[in-house]
Order: structure tokens, then C-alpha cells, then sequence
């Protein structure tokens, strides 16, 4: 049986999937890391660690496909988890710094000092994004002017992505894709090319980006003794996380929109192959570039573009109550803990841990937990845990319908939190619409496969994928509209209450 194989390096583990043909799951293997907080606001990987991880994952997947006798690997995909900036010696690939995660908010004040420079017009003129420490640029930069690294012709950088991509062609390949490239504030998504400008506004010469080849296509071939499988296995597919979800989830064609419960939660809506004008509140990023299909389409590219909401903490809440509360003993508890009550009980929790992110983009909110008493037990504070996911994705679902100017008519979801009918329910009832959970539900590390498979004929278009797309549990709307607007309504108040705290 031949399979693809999807690489998911995400933000607190790495997971290898193999796919057969119909997009089902054959064989899986996962493995976490070490987060390392060295400062408040601060989170770093260990690059190594990440490949490490990715070895031993493979060399599992490729032990379970032996006893399965399928050996035949088409290709491998690569998906991960965006911004993180990884630093390496071009030479002998070790790293030059931990590296710098997409949570991390070290360079907060360098974006203060950027935008009241007068460069927050250009940045979203060319780059669909905002000036925050979220993205890549100030990082990259940091690591240049305070964290020691030499921006030598030695020194060369990439995403997740282009770390593991290097790896398993041996340093033979330094690449990324345009959908990883939208996300470092470097790359002018209208033009599709690394930008001259703001690489020197941020500091970060150019001889250190990565190629940027279309995210279906074959980007290099595995050397020998990556963990368990021969040499010249393609690699020819690579998208960030939710850019891969929203490939995973067949949304192909302009509206189609979906949501990834994860470390955080990703609102994603495609808007097709014209790039839009900059949306309040809101990011617009590359979705992928693809090869064309149809007749006379040979050689042909097209790019699609999506809106963006990004939610910095969602899933990150639950092991917040995990870890450093102690009120539940694994993440699986929380959905039965919080239907052991009818409601919150008043209390509204905003998980501002490390600011918020759409729509707002205020790096200083901080965590926040409003209307406790006495009567307030740890299932209240499940539950708040719980239906703030859904109210942050209905901030940004009203923003996106705000700039389509028509509200969106369903809603795919996927990632951890998805299993949880509490929060499919409370979320249909936020956003008024259906809210569809496919059976797949690793539709990130799918949508990778996917893009693999395309590009080396596994899949013969993007009709066949459509195909593989199947429905496991959907909920509509089943609240009172008028009560559903009344706790939207003191999660905002709890907003307010959250926003700028750190500021001083």
C-alpha cells in the first residue's frame, strides 16, 4: 500500500502521519518537547531537540509501516508551527541560538518604536500583516543586535520548516514556501518575493532567507538513515500549520472557512487568488501557491489568499489548569468537567496570557478572571476555559464578516479542543451557523500530505481531495440569540478589563 507522509512540527511536539489514498490515518507516531521560559514573556525551543524529535517519530512510523508491509512513501509533506525563528551555521547546521517562538513577546517595544516611527502603513501595504511580536522580523533582528548571533554569510535562518526541510535532504536544501514566507514580515505578498525595504528596516540581510519554492512541489530528497527510511524520498510539500488546515479542511474556494483549536486557535478564511486590501484587526497571508490544474494549465502557478484571525491562547488555557493550577489531571478532563455545570456561574475567564492577538493586537492584555463569589468551583472556571475559545473565535469571525460584509454561513473545525460537543455547541451558538468537524481530525499534518501527494500524482486534483472530505458530528444553533449576545456581551466588558494591563 503506498502512503504519503505528513510531518507536523507543532509548538509543543512533533507528530509523523502516513496517509493512504482515501486521507485515512494508517500509521501515526508523536513526541513532545521542552518549552523553556528564561524570562517572563519569553518562550524559546531547542532546534535540536525539534529535529530529534522529528527522527523519532519517523523511525516509529517507519517501524509500524513495516509490520503493515507498507513500504512504498510517495512523498512527505511538511507542516509546522509559524514565526518560530531557528538560527544555523550554514556549514555544520547547528544552531546558533535556542529558538525564538511564535508566543514569544520579547520584542514588544521594538514594534512600539516602529510603529510610532510611521511604519505601520508600509508593513500592512506589503505584508497583510501588523506590527507585533508575534512575527519573525523583530526576532530575527533581536538575535542580530542583542542575542549574540553573527549575520555572517555563515549564518542562515529559517521557520520550522526550512529547519526540518535541511535536515532531511542533509543541508542539500535552504527553503521555505510562500506561506511560511507571509509570516515573517519580510515578504511582500502582492509582488510574492522576499522585500529589499524591509529587510533593511528590521535589519536582516538578505543572503540569510530561504528560497522560496511553491508549497506543492518538490522541494529536495531525503538522505540516507533519516530515521528508518532510504534516501531520495521526495519532499514536495510544506505549508504552515494553518495554512495546512485549511488545505486539510478542502477549502478551496473563496469563503470556505475554518478553525484549528490548538495551543491557540487560527480563524482562517479563503478569499481566493486576489490579494486584498489590508482588514482591520484582521491578517491577510498567503494560503498556498499551488500548481495549476485543468487544460493549458502546464507550468502554471496559483496563489490563493486567506484572511486571518490569530488567537494566541486557547488550547494553552486548558494546560494552564493542568499545570499550574493543578484543578484538572489531563487536558481530556476538562470538557466532562465543565458539563458538570449548566454555566459559568458569572465568571468569565480571558486568557490573555501572552497578550491578545486578533482583533485587538495588544501585546500588553494580560490574563484575566472576572465574577468570581464564593460559590465559584473548579468546573466554573472549566467552563469559562471552555466557551472563551469560543468567544475569541467570535470576535474574529465578526470582524471577518464585517470585511466580506456578509456573515459566514459554516464553520470547519479541527485541532484538540474539537473533540468537545460543549464547545461545537456554545461556539454554533456564538456565531449563528453550523459548526462541521470532519472525520480526519489531524487535518493540519493532512493538508501537508495533501500538497505532497498533488505534486508527485498520489492525488490527480484538488476535485479528489474534496472527495476525501467526510462529515463526523455537526451542531447548529440551539440557544436563544438574545442570551447568546448577553455573554458575548460580558466577555467584552471582561476585554476591556484585560487589555493594557502590562502597558506600564
Amino acid at each position: 500500500m503506498a502512503v504519503v507522509i505528513a510531518i507536523d512540527a507543532g509548538t509543543t511536539g512533533v507528530r509523523a502521519i502516513a496517509f493512504d489514498r482515501s486521507g485515512r490515518a494508517v500509521a501515526s507516531s508523536y513526541r513532545e518537547f521542552t518549552q523553556y521560559f528564561p524570562r517572563p514573556g519569553w518562550v524559546e525551543h531547542d532546534a535540536i531537540e525539534i529535529w530529534e524529535a522529528v527522527q523519532e517519530v519517523l523511525g516509529n512510523l517507519a517501524a509500524q509501516l513495516a509490520e503493515q508491509r507498507s513500504a512504498d512513501v510517495v512523498a512527505i509533506g511538511i507542516t509546522n508551527q509559524r514565526e518560530t525563528v531557528v538560527v544555523w551555521d550554514r556549514r555544520t547546521g547547528e544552531p546558533r541560538h535556542r529558538a525564538i517562538v511564535w508566543q514569544d513577546r520579547r520584542t514588544a517595544g521594538t514594534c512600539d518604536a516602529l510603529r510610532e516611527t510611521g511604519h505601520l502603513d508600509l508593513i500592512r501595504r506589503k505584508t497583510g500583516l501588523v506590527l507585533d511580536p508575534y512575527f519573525s522580523a523583530t526576532k530575527l533582528g533581536w538575535l542580530f543586535t542583542h542575542g549574540g548571533v553573527e549575520p555572517s554569510a555563515g549564518t542562515v535562518f529559517g521557520t520550522v520548516d526550512s529547519w526540518v526541510l535541511w535536515n532531511l535532504t542533509g543541508g542539500a536544501v535552504h527553503a521555505t514556501d510562500p506561506s511560511n514566507a507571509s509570516r515573517t514580515l519580510l515578504y511582500d505578498i502582492g509582488s510574492l518575493a522576499w522585500d529589499g525595504d524591509l529587510c533593511a528596516l528590521f535589519g536582516v540581510p538578505e543572503h540569510v532567507l530561504p528560497e522560496v519554492h511553491p508549497s506543492s512541489g518538490r522541494f529536495g530528497v531525503t538522505v540516507e538513515g533519516v530515521a528508518g527510511f532510504g534516501a531520495g524520498i521526495p519532499v514536495s510539500g510544506i505549508a504552515g500549520d494553518q495554512q495546512a488546515a485549511l488545505f486539510g479542511q478542502a477549502c478551496f474556494e473563496p469563503g470556505m472557512t475554518k478553525n484549528t483549536y490548538g495551543t491557540g486557535s487560527f480563524v482562517l478564511m479563503n478569499v481566493g487568488p486576489s490579494c486584498p486590501e489590508p482588514v482591520e484587526g484582521l491578517l491577510t497571508t498567503v494560503a498556498w501557491t499551488i500548481p495549476a490544474t485543468g487544460s493549458g494549465a502546464s507550468g502554471e502557478l496559483v496563489t490563493h489568499y486567506a484572511l486571518e484571525g490569530a488567537i494566541f491562547v486557547t488550547g494553552a488555557a486548558v494546560q494552564w489548569l493542568r499545570d499550574g493550577l493543578g484543578i484538572i489531571d489531563s487536558a481530556a478532563e476538562i470538557g466532562p468537567l465543565a458539563e458538570t455545570v449548566p454555566d459559568t456561574g458569572g465568571v468569565v475567564l480571558v486568557p490573555a496570557f501572552t497578550g491578545l492577538g486578533s482583533p485587538w493586537w495588544d501585546p500588553y492584555a494580560r490574563g484575566t478572571i472576572v465574577g468570581i463569589t464564593r460559590g465559584t468551583t473548579r468546573a466554573h472556571l472549566a467552563r469559562a476555559v471552555v466557551e472563551a475559545m469560543a468567544y475569541q473565535t467570535r470576535d474574529v469571525v465578526e470582524a471577518m464578516s464585517a470585511a466580506a460584509g456578509s456573515r459566514i454561513k459554516g464553520l470547519r473545525v479541527d485541532g484538540g479542543a474539537s473533540v468537545m460537543p460543549l464547545l461545537l455547541q456554545v461556539q454554533a451558538d456564538q456565531l449563528g451557523c453550523e459548526v462541521s468537524r470532519p472525520v480526519v481530525g489531524e487535518t493540519t499534518a493532512l493538508g501537508a500530505a495533501y500538497l505532497a501527494g498533488l505534486a508527485e500524482g498520489f492525488w490527480d486534483s484538488l476535485e479528489d481531495i474534496s472527495d476525501n472530505w467526510a462529515l463526523d458530528i455537526s451542531m447548529r444553533p440551539a440557544s436563544d440569540p438574545a442570551n447568546a449576545d448577553r455573554l458575548y456581551g460580558q466577555w467584552r466588558r471582561a476585554v476591556d478589563r484585560a487589555r493594557a494591563w502590562a502597558a506600564e
